[in-house]
């Protein structure tokens, strides 16, 4: 299974979506600083979690809400 996820910053305006084979162990490494890109932004709020079967069709949905319409469409879950 893969799961692409979206992070919300608790302390600043910065949203992050990311694709993985293992959920639990990817948002620790965000919250806990592991990753350089969203240190700063410590601590997340799960935003939203979707799963797919293979690779291909989760690195689709990553890209559209990277895109600028996906964006706005997650800026509307706020």
């Amino acid at each position: 299974m893969y799961y692409v996820y979206v992070l919300n910053s608790k302390t600043k305006k910065y949203i992050y979506v990311g694709l993985t084979n293992n959920l639990k162990r990817r948002i620790h490494q965000h919250q806990t600083g592991r990753e350089k890109t969203t240190r700063p932004y410590r601590p997340f709020e799960v935003l939203k979690v979707e799963t797919f079967s293979d690779r291909i069709q989760a690195r689709q949905r990553e890209k559209y809400l990277k895109s600028g319409i996906g964006k706005e469409y997650l800026k509307k879950l706020l």
